[in-house]
């Protein structure tokens, strides 16, 4: 008999084969054997269906960012909103398609390369850092892991990419340009108080950024005709203490480079340079909003959120190395009118009609939000 006719077969059972019985479809000659089919076609299914139900059930990996500043979170909010809000926009959502490791180093610089070299064991995806000297830690812990600088000074004065143009290495971001605002700074301190005639300059030396606007600074003095006191602060009591040299040196006004301390410490600088009746320029608005006379410089917030198409292209593919440092095109003034009356001062009109924002009381622009005037 052929194998396909042995009797008591499957294929007997399912025609009703076997035994001598004749049976038709929904009956067949021996029940032990549809039991045997049943069984058979269940195990071909389930191993058939386990995988695409493994498939089907495996969660899409979700791209983890680190984050790393030198403030502390107080500090940070307002521009880590402003980072999430970039991401947002470009339809990622904290928590759901996207995961965010913050490290802080609280105002103390010796943190930071421990917190780097933490993300990096990480295997975060992409790093994203604030100010300097954060760039400069993420790019000491890594050489392989893309990094985002959300803000610097000049990239290229402080090493951390190649040129402007082209980056090279694993590291792009954004540049304030600070240096070449640091004239501008001048000169408008010299508009708003135009007998003073030695200005001290607040500097960090653990900016790797200040030396560039210390440059800067000396040529616009000259030709302003002021002396310039280089005066180094890296901690909170270091402020205070530069504070009571310009007071002993006898300095007209002062100079607050942009950076990453002076931005967390701004109330305090604020309110020691009102306390020496001083008139000072910052490089940070919220210096300004903080009770400083006035600032001049690009804009933390929306660096911060253009940050995040850097990160939206890099997840998608790009090297960091090809992404062009992006350099700003929207600068600040902002005016303080209720310091500038406590100090006696009383803003040009040449220079109000430039303010992008006047603040009437501490916090509170005039009138609404802010105040736009158009030459």
């Amino acid at each position: 008999m052929p194998p396909d006719r042995v009797p008591g077969s499957l294929g007997d059972a399912l025609v009703g084969r076997g035994n001598g019985r004749r049976g038709r479809l929904g009956f067949v000659g021996e029940p032990w054997l549809w039991l045997r089919l049943l069984g058979s076609m269940a195990l071909g299914l389930g191993t058939l269906a386990t995988p695409l139900a493994a498939e089907a059930q495996a969660p899409a990996k979700v791209p983890r960012i680190g984050f790393l500043s030198s403030l502390s979170p107080t500090d940070n909010a307002h521009l880590l909103e402003a980072f999430r809000q970039g991401l947002f926009e470009l339809d990622y959502v904290e928590g759901q398609n996207i995961a965010i490791e913050y490290r802080f180093g609280e105002g103390r610089p010796e943190r930071l390369p421990p917190l780097a070299a933490e993300l990096v064991r990480l295997k975060v995806d992409v790093i994203v850092t604030g100010g300097p000297p954060a760039p400069e830690a993420s790019k000491q812990a890594t050489s392989t892991i893309p990094i985002v600088f959300a803000v610097t000074g000049d990239p290229v004065a402080e090493g951390l990419v190649a040129s402007i143009a082209r980056p090279g290495g694993n590291i792009t971001g954004l540049a304030s340009m600070a240096p070449e605002l640091v004239g501008k700074q001048l000169e408008l301190l010299k508009e708003v108080a135009p007998k003073v005639s030695r200005v001290a300059v607040l500097q960090n030396p653990s900016d790797q950024g200040h030396p560039a606007m210390l440059r800067q600074a000396e040529g616009a003095a000259r030709a302003l005709g002021v002396r310039l006191h280089i005066l180094q602060a890296r901690t909170p009591p270091e402020i205070e203490a530069a504070f009571a040299a310009m007071r002993r040196q006898r300095a007209g006004g002062v100079l607050v480079l942009r950076d990453s301390l002076f931005l967390a410490q701004r109330t305090q600088i604020a309110a020691l340079a009102a306390k020496s009746r001083l008139p000072a320029v910052y490089g940070h608005r919220e210096a300004a909003e903080a009770g400083g006379l006035m600032a001049y410089g690009a804009s933390s917030p929306h660096m911060y959120r253009r940050a995040a198409t850097y990160v939206d292209k890099i997840l998608k593919g790009a090297k960091p190395a090809d992404l062009p440092v992006e350099q700003p095109t929207r600068f600040e003034l902002v005016l303080n009118m209720k310091t500038a009356k406590a100090l006696g001062l009383t803003f040009p009109q040449t220079v109000l009609i430039r303010a992008d924002q006047v603040i009437q009381e501490l916090g509170r622009p005039f009138p609404g939000d802010y105040w736009r005037v158009t030459p």
